[in-house]
Parts: C-alpha cells; sequence; structure tokens
C-alpha cells in the first residue's frame, strides 16, 4: 500500500492519500469484476520509474505535468481496448518461463535494491559517528508552541534550534517531533529494526515446515509471520526514546500540494497547448507495452500449473478492465495500478492448500489454491479505511517498511527455477538435487542457459538504473526477442526442458511414468518372445 510513498519525491504531486484511494477503488473494482482475482493490483517499480521520466520532462519543458499525463492515461485506455479488440492477448503464446521469470526476478530485485537505498539513506542522514542533533526540520505532525498557541510558520521553516531560541522561545509538541540525542542512535536502531523486521518475517514463514508445535499453531504463525514481525518491532521503537524516520501520512482528506490542484485533473488547462495531446501518444504507447507485460506476466506467473488452478483465466478481461481504470485514474490524478508480480505471487502463495499429514520437517505437498474474490476484496476495502488511521501511520517507522521490501523481494524468488539454476552453478554436480533438467541437460549447456538468462537480466537492470530508463518498456520487451534467438544456440529438446512451463514436480511425475512404460513393454516384449521359442 505505500510503495508509492516511499519512491515519491517529496516535491511529487501524488503521494500516500493518492495511493490509498487509487489501491482502495481499483483494487475493489478489480477484485469484483477480473477474471483472475487473485492477481494484486498496485503501483510497480517499473510504472514509478515511467512516471518519475514523465514529471521530469513535464518539468524541464515546461508542460503542466497532471494534464500531460491526463492525456497519456486517456490514450493508454484506449490502446488497451484496441488491444482486447483485436486478441492481442494471444501474443502471450510468446512468454515462456524464459521470460516470465526474468521479468519476475526483476521485480524482486527492484524490492531489494530500493529496500536497500532507503536504508542507506538514513545511514547518511544519521551517519554513525554523527554529533547530537537539535537541527531538525520539525515535520507535519510536530508544531512549535508559545503557550497555547502555534507559532505562524509552516513547520518545515523550523528547525527544534530555532522553535527554542530567544526569537520564539516556544516548545516543540507533537508525535513526531525530533528528541535530542545522538545521531548513530538513530541509525542503528533503524537498522536493526530493518534487519528483524526482514529476520523475522522470513524465520516465522518458514515455521510451517519446523518439527515443532501442532500442524495448526505452525500454520497459523505462518500465515502471519509478517504482521507479527510489524507488532514485534514497532513495540521494540516504542521502548526506546530515539526518534527513527516515520511515515509521513496527510492528517486531512486532500491531495498533495493542494494549493496547485484539486481532485479533478482539467485535461485543458489555462495554460494548455494544443500539441500537448499528440505528444502523449508516444508515451502512452510506451506506457501500454509496460501494462501488457506487466499484467500479462503476473497473470501467466499465477495461472501456472504448479499452482492447480481450476478456474480459467481471463487475460482480455483483466487488460480491459486495467486499462479503463488507468484512464479513470488519470481524470482524479490517481497513480497508475497494474498487476503487481511480487504482491500477486505472495498472495497466491498465501492461498495454497497444503497436504496437513506430512511428517514433521518434510516439505508439505500441495493440494491445490482457495480460488475466491473475498481476500483480494477486503485488502483493498482495508486499504481505503486506512485512511481513518492516520495518526497510527504516522507512528509507524520507515526502517519496518524497508524490511518488509526487503522480506517480500527475497521471498518472491522462492520456487523459480532460475534462482535455483544460478544456486546450482556453485554446487558440484553429485550434490545437486534430482532435477528433470539436470537429468538429461549436460551441466555446461545449462548454465550457458542461464548466463545467458543472467545476462538478460543485468541489461534491464543497466537499463532501469541508468538515463536509458525511459526505453526500459521497450526493453522488457527485448526478453522475447531474445528468446527467439535461443534456437540458434540451444537445440530443441533442450529449450523444451529448459524453458519448460510444466511443474518440476509434474515433469518428473511424467518421465517417470514413461519409464514405467517403457520397462512394462519391454518385459511383455521378452515374455513374448520367450513364448515363441518354446
Amino acid at each position: 500500500l505505500l510503495h508509492f510513498s516511499l519512491f515519491s519525491y517529496s516535491f511529487f504531486p501524488q503521494s500516500t492519500m493518492e495511493m490509498i484511494l487509487a489501491s482502495a477503488i481499483c483494487g475493489c473494482i478489480y477484485s469484483l469484476t477480473a477474471g483472475q482475482p487473485l492477481t494484486i493490483l498496485g503501483a510497480t517499480g517499473p510504472m514509478l520509474v515511467f512516471e518519475e521520466i514523465v514529471f521530469t520532462f513535464s518539468e524541464e519543458n515546461e508542460i503542466p505535468y497532471m494534464s500531460f499525463r491526463c492525456w497519456i492515461g486517456l490514450w493508454t485506455a484506449l490502446f488497451c481496448v484496441i488491444l482486447v479488440a483485436t486478441d492481442a492477448s494471444a501474443l502471450i503464446g510468446f512468454f515462456t518461463r524464459f521470460t516470465e521469470e526474468t521479468f519476475a526476478i526483476l521485480i524482486s530485485f527492484i524490492f531489494i535494491y530500493e529496500a536497500i537505498v532507503k536504508i542507506n539513506k538514513v545511514e547518511k542522514k544519521y551517519p554513525p559517528l554523527g554529533d547530537y542533533y537539535t537541527n531538525q526540520t520539525l515535520m507535519g505532525n510536530c508544531s512549535c508552541m508559545t503557550g497555547d498557541e502555534v507559532v505562524g510558520l509552516m513547520p518545515s521553516q523550523l528547525t527544534l534550534d530555532t522553535c527554542e531560541s530567544d526569537m520564539y522561545n516556544g516548545t516543540a509538541s507533537g508525535p513526531g517531533c525530533p528528541k535530542l540525542g545522538h545521531e548513530g542512535d538513530i541509525f542503528f536502531l533503524s537498522l536493526i529494526e530493518f534487519l528483524a523486521t526482514f529476520g523475522i518475517a522470513y524465520m516465522l514463514k518458514k515455521m510451517r515446515t519446523s518439527p515443532y508445535f501442532p500442524t495448526k499453531v505452525r500454520a497459523i504463525v505462518s500465515d502471519f509471520a509478517v504482521i507479527i514481525a510489524i507488532i514485534c518491532v514497532f513495540l521494540i521503537d516504542l521502548a526506546y526514546d530515539i526518534n527513527t524516520p516515520k511515515l509521513t501520512v496527510p492528517e486531512t482528506f486532500e491531495p498533495t500540494r493542494s494549493q496547485d490542484r484539486g481532485w479533478f485533473i482539467n485535461p485543458v488547462p489555462s495554460d494548455f497547448k494544443a500539441w500537448v495531446p499528440f505528444a502523449a501518444v508516444l508515451p502512452a504507447l510506451l506506457v501500454v507495452i509496460l501494462i501488457f507485460m506487466d499484467q500479462q506476466i503476473t497473470a501467466l506467473i499465477v495461472n501456472r500449473r504448479e499452482n492447480k488452478l481450476k478456474k480459467g483465466p481471463g487475460y482480455h478481461l483483466d487488460l480491459l478492465i486495467v486499462g479503463i481504470l488507468v484512464g479513470v485514474c488519470s481524470l482524479f490524478g490517481l497513480p497508475w495500478v497494474v498487476a503487481a508480480t511480487v504482491r500477486s505471487v505472495s498472495h497466491v502463495n498465501s492461498l495454497h492448500v497444503l497436504d496437513e499429514h506430512a511428517a514433521p520437517g518434510e516439505k508439505p505437498r500441495l493440494l491445490g489454491t482457495r480460488e475466491q474474490r473475498v481476500t483480494n476484496f477486503m485488502v483493498f476495502l482495508l486499504h481505503g479505511f486506512s485512511v481513518l488511521m492516520t495518526p497510527v501511520l504516522n507512528l509507524m517507522p520507515l526502517p519496518i517498511l524497508y524490511g518488509l521490501f526487503l522480506y517480500m523481494g527475497v521471498a518472491s524468488l522462492r520456487g523459480v527455477e532460475f534462482f535455483e539454476r544460478v544456486t546450482l552453478m556453485f554446487m558440484p554436480q553429485k550434490y545437486q538435487p534430482d532435477l528433470h533438467y539436470v537429468r538429461h541437460v549436460p551441466n555446461r549447456r545449462m548454465h550457458l542457459f542461464t548466463l545467458l538468462q543472467f545476462a538478460s537480466l543485468g541489461v534491464l537492470c543497466i537499463v532501469k538504473l541508468t538515463a536509458a530508463k525511459l526505453i526500459f518498456p521497450i526493453a522488457v520487451l527485448g526478453l522475447v526477442v531474445v528468446r527467439y534467438f535461443l534456437k540458434y544456440i540451444f537445440t530443441e529438446e533442450e529449450l523444451e526442458i529448459l524453458d519448460d512451463k510444466m511443474p518440476e514436480l509434474t515433469r518428473r511425475k511424467k518421465e517417470d511414468a514413461q519409464k514405467e512404460v517403457k520397462r512394462n513393454w519391454g518385459v511383455r516384449e521378452r515374455e513374448g518372445k520367450g513364448e515363441r521359442v518354446r
């Protein structure tokens, strides 16, 4: 939910309040109407990167950003409708496991990278060997009081030193007011909270396969691992009188920078330029590529056979709904939300039905997935109600959220064959597990395929982190092209094994069944020859 506020700038015209509304409205509508309601909508890393590019371009060329963005969103909605009408979703047939897993790993790395960058910013702002701080800027939930009156200046124009100086002779009052102390204390406590949130959530999530405690207790602890981690670390923060960075959520129901705009965005403002709607076509095409890749690849991952879903997908319907929601959000200045890969995978994993009769320590067998719309709808309904909890949210330490980002990035790597093959590169052959592709593909060929996939991932990361990020949607689409040319390096049999969408367990069972048939056929053949001899 708070993904957007962690990535946006203080001068950005959209922030937490807009993200809450976009999540609540679009999420509830999508959960009730989508063909695959297990998919979670949200602001994704690639989409936020593109919004940043559009904002920078608008500022440099003196174009009203919100109006320009509105035109981009309206063109995007139109293009999505055209894609649905022309059966463009059939193109996902070219999206193999190579494309899906490279994109999924990229999103996971974005989560991990941004979490580390954010905690590093805390270290730079509050250096471990820093001095005692008294010149901190007062935040929105901290006021400078002189008796019963508030000093007329905005909190952001005051520091703790200025408030308590002879000029004002005031006292800082409020839950977000900075406290006297050493800067290093803030960083070290933030680092502890960051690592503790990740560690507690990660360890408790693995509690399901632990040999300790009854099955039901282990299942409950595993399902609520993230909530338990947040509560534990939040209590640690309250126990220490150290002003760690806190989340800033507006206490009034109004858009960010409300002095510049209202809730409805006028596509043709007073300073409107006639060429702006036409200039928005090219960015809209890039957004469509990004939405198509985000939405369809996430849907493919959710609909994988290993999840054992019984109901069919709805690729056309889902793309149509997302396109319309993008157009509506553009008119109201809300962030664009699309299928979020990491959160969708986490949602599906939480709905898995596992065999309760597995032996302690043994990996439980997946029986199926609970396919319903209730969890998706309730998640986003509660997002909307979180507007009423701003006093509590303002007490939430940001390092806890950074720790959750790290956890979500690491947890989503579980079960990804690409990641498993990377680990096999550092494992002697005699210790490698009995996997389908290990059985039939020579190690050198398997590692070559992994290195090429890793190189593709590296190119995507470089494009995202450099000035070339404007072409990021095209670079993501390039994964399909790379996969096409792999047929000139590997044999058809090798690609069928390394890039097969069939789950590993199913492939192994199928292979064992084929071996059993051949073995039985050989026995019958030998018996038939013996009969003829006699």
